[in-house]
């Protein structure tokens, strides 16, 4: 849950920054005199695509941590439930193979003794 929200505020961050950056390289010219930049070099752009990258890389790297844990959840789940399934199989077959040899049983017994005498042959 934790990992969600961490996750969640990083792409946050990266899409906040990235919109700032283009906010301010597009508006540079109103706004160079209030940061003390009076000229935009390639050094500053740099700066800013080389801050940005490290955000996008911890926030591609929580996602896939993110990603990475739940799949391990989903594993282990699956193979909870393969364990159930197999389990509540081993409990039918079992009671199959009960009323199966309950029913053989009763079977012989008719067999034993059907109440009926056997037939007589009259001359």
């Amino acid at each position: 849950m934790i990992m969600k929200k961490v996750n969640g505020i990083f792409q946050l961050l990266v899409a906040l920054f990235f919109g700032v950056a283009l906010v301010y390289f597009l508006m540079f010219d109103s706004v160079k005199n209030g940061f003390g930049i009076q000229e935009l070099t390639a050094g500053n752009v740099v700066v800013w695509l080389l801050v940005g990258l490290v955000l996008f890389l911890v926030s591609w790297a929580t996602t896939m941590a993110y990603t990475s844990n739940l799949n391990r959840r989903i594993r282990k789940l699956e193979q909870e439930k393969n364990e159930v399934k197999a389990l509540v199989y081993d409990m039918e077959r079992g009671l199959k193979v009960s009323n199966v040899q309950t029913k053989i049983d009763t079977i012989e017994e008719d067999k034993d003794g059907p109440g009926l005498r056997p037939r007589e042959n009259i001359k």
